[in-house]
This record gives structure tokens, C-alpha cells and sequence, in this order.
């Protein structure tokens, strides 16, 4: 296991073989100081595609043989969200510290016992909410901290895409977790949490997809502060994708696709652009959340300050409450 302080090669075990789980190895590729060491599926031979593809040496086709493998540092837990919970506990109890995909778990209960666990067993546990660790949103919250847009009174974001109706896929299958919230929507809402913290006031109206599922839902989070953040999601559309931080005394814009690298623009209350940010990255993205949990695992942290387990236990809440507001249940989940 890697030490405090120690600046040894982070070797990480990948727990599914998705999508995402792709990707993440793909990104991943560009640090010199992690190494993909171990990769788990239930079954073996999806285990061994994925190791040959990525040229991984441990290969195993159960999830509990990856997670007790000595060589593993670290989990990254990229199963549908239905499992998060499952995985996650497994891995903290093999000792093993987890990078667990967004959206977390399936309700704030769920991701209560995962944090308690981690906190007991004193490992770093980390929601891959990947957006916090890109440089333009580390740039846009110092931007926010320093005053210069003067007191935020609100925050506007989107995310949408279109899927086929497809009742097999994952967006739209119920008991995959599926629907707009929990896959696209955490993005505004983790977003908006970021800036402004938890709300005090939560009002949400959605629509549902064929399967039962929310095909889309808007947000509105009111805060004490009198700030508004309005918030919405869809997988029938493909919207702009885009998010805005309204101050008193100026306004963040930041392009499309705000989630993923991207540009942005400071413009004072009247008019002038006074900062911004001109997207010069190379890579999807994804590693840089791995590389603020490599961060903190070397300095013995136990959460990372970009998005703390607290928050990630208030934005789950929110999105309780959303789907309570807008009939948005799953089968076998107790709420």
C-alpha cells in the first residue's frame, strides 16, 4: 500500500469493465506515477478482454478476488450506480481506499453507510465527481472566492443528451439506475453545490420516460442566502450544455460542454470581459481526479477537499428529495 508522503506509482485496480472504466484507463495513460495493475468483472473473460486491451497484468472474474489482490492500492469502482454501494463497502472492507463513480449510491442512506465505513476503517473514500479536479473549475472557484463577481444570486446549468429508446439501455432501464437525474442531472447539482452549498429549499417537476424513469426534470434550489440556482436535465434532447454564475457584480459563462474541459468568460456588470480561461487541454479529463486522489492518499488524507464527503452526502439528499418530488422511484430500493 502506498505510505504517507510517499511518491510511489499509485497501482490501481478497475472494478467493472464499461464504458467508463475505458475511459478512465484511457485518461489515466497520462500520468507517469499510476499504474493500472488489476482489473475485476463478473466474469472472467470480459476481465481478460479488458486486460489484454490495456495490457493489465491481474485479471480476475469476481469483484471480491480484485479488491483483496495485494498489489491494488487503490479501487475505482465503476459499476451502474446500483452497485456503487455493494462495491464499495466490499473494497473499504478488503482495505482498500475507492474512487467510487457519480452518481454515488442510490440514496443519501446508502451513501451514509459507505462514508461511515470509510471513516471507520479510516480510508480515503472519494465520489468521481471528475468535473471538481479540471483546472478551469479549480480556476472558476477562486475566481468565485476572490469577490470579484461580487455575492452570487444564481447559477443557471444544463445537461442533455439524446439516446435511442432503447429499453435494454442502461439510461433507460429502471433497475440499472437509469433516468436523466442520476446520470446526467448530478452534474448541474453538483455544480451548483459547489458554488453555493446545500439549499434550503428544493422544487422539481419531471417527465418520465417509457420505462418509468425520468426522462426529464427541472430544479430549482433556493438558499438562505437568497441566491437560486435553476437546474435542468433530459436524455430526449441534446441541450446547450452550458453553465452561468450570476454575482452582484459580474457573471462566470462558462461554454460547452461546462462538465468536461472547456472555456470560460468573467464579464463585468458592465459588459467588459475581465478574465476567462481558453481550453489547452489534451485528454479527456478523467485523470485528474485520479490524481487529486493519489494526492491525497500520499498526504494521508482521508477526503479530498475538491468535494468532501459531506458534500457528497447533501447532494445526495437532493436528489432524494427531487425524486420524491417527482415519483422517481427503483425497484428493490428502500427509501
Amino acid at each position: 500500500m502506498v505510505k504517507s508522503g510517499a511518491n510511489e506509482v499509485i497501482r490501481w485496480g478497475i472494478l467493472s469493465t464499461g464504458k467508463i472504466a475505458q475511459s478512465f484507463v484511457l485518461d489515466l495513460q497520462r500520468l507517469e506515477d499510476h499504474k493500472v495493475v488489476a482489473v475485476g468483472s463478473r466474469s472472467l473473460a470480459s476481465a481478460t478482454s479488458f486486460a489484454d486491451r490495456f495490457s493489465i497484468s491481474h485479471r480476475f472474474g469476481s469483484y471480491f478476488e480484485l479488491v483483496n489482490d495485494p498489489d491494488v492500492d487503490a479501487i475505482y469502482v465503476a459499476t451502474p450506480h446500483p452497485m456503487h454501494h455493494e462495491n464499495t463497502l466490499m473494497a473499504l472492507d478488503a482495505g482498500k481506499p475507492v474512487l467510487c463513480e457519480k452518481v454515488f449510491a442510490m440514496n443519501h442512506a446508502q451513501a451514509a453507510e459507505m462514508v461511515a465505513k470509510a471513516r471507520e476503517k479510516k480510508l480515503l473514500l472519494m465520489e468521481a465527481m471528475w468535473t471538481r479536479s479540471l483546472p478551469h473549475i479549480r480556476r472558476i472557484r477562486e475566481i468565485v472566492a476572490s469577490g470579484v463577481i461580487g455575492k452570487v444570486i444564481s447559477i443557471q446549468a444544463d445537461h442533455g443528451q439524446w439516446f435511442a429508446a432503447d429499453p435494454a439501455f442502461r439510461l433507460f432501464a429502471p433497475e440499472l439506475g437509469g433516468g436523466a437525474l442520476l446520470d446526467l442531472g448530478i452534474y448541474p447539482v453538483s455544480f451548483a453545490h459547489m458554488i453555493l452549498g446545500a439549499p434550503s429549499q428544493i422544487t422539481a417537476r419531471g417527465t418520465k420516460a417509457f420505462t418509468g424513469v425520468d426522462e426529464q426534470t427541472s430544479i430549482i434550489l433556493d438558499y438562505s442566502s437568497g441566491a437560486q440556482a435553476i437546474l435542468t436535465t433530459t436524455l430526449a434532447a441534446v441541450t446547450p450544455n452550458r453553465a452561468v454564475i450570476v454575482g452582484t457584480e459580474g457573471r462566470i459563462e462558462v461554454d460547452r460542454t461546462f462538465y468536461n474541459p472547456s472555456n470560460f468568460r468573467v464579464i463585468s456588470r458592465t459588459g467588459e470581459v475581465i478574465d476567462g480561461w481558453e481550453k489547452k487541454y489534451q485528454g479527456g479529463g478523467l485523470r485528474e481526479q485520479a490524481a487529486e486522489f493519489a494526492r491525497c492518499l500520499r498526504a494521508g488524507e482521508l477526503e479530498s477537499p475538491t468535494i468532501t464527503l459531506d458534500e457528497t452526502l447533501e447532494i445526495m439528499q437532493v436528489l432524494d428529495e427531487v425524486r420524491r418530488q417527482i415519483g422517481l422511484t427503483y425497484p428493490g430500493l428502500n427509501e
